[in-house]
């Protein structure tokens, strides 16, 4: 269960990692800042926040691989991580879907890896 568990949450990473890159550095490209519902005429507006939550899905993404890198050789520890870093990824994406319906898919985009992680790591933690 762990080896999944380390699969699903690396992918959770991944697509954290993914996000940072579109918030952080490419969301002023008018196809990037389109797939957050932000007209270009607000992007200046807009950019300072989503500078700093491609930040947040970064630091997200890095807690979590080092809960993966820890679940192989401490265990508790690197599970901690992981349900702590997936377990924001996940809640964020719930935010995501209740404040805009809209936003449905992505939310699934975001939440469905770390959700397999947090059932897993749990499943691994009670086992």
């Amino acid at each position: 269960m762990l080896i999944a568990t380390a699969i699903f949450a690396v992918l959770a990473a991944l697509v954290h990692v993914l996000f940072f890159a579109y918030e952080s550095v490419l969301f002023e490209r008018p196809a990037v800042h389109a797939r957050f519902r932000t007209r270009t005429q607000d992007v200046p507006a807009v950019r300072p926040w989503a500078y700093n939550q491609g930040f947040y899905n970064l630091f997200l993404a890095i807690g979590t691989t080092v809960g993966v890198a820890f679940a192989f050789s401490q265990e508790d520890v690197g599970l901690a991580l992981v349900l702590f870093g997936c377990g924001s990824m996940l809640a964020a994406a719930v935010v995501l879907v209740t404040a805009d319906r809209r936003m449905a898919r992505a939310a699934v985009t975001q939440g469905l890896f770390p959700l397999l992680a947090v059932v897993l790591a749990v499943v691994t933690l009670i086992a």
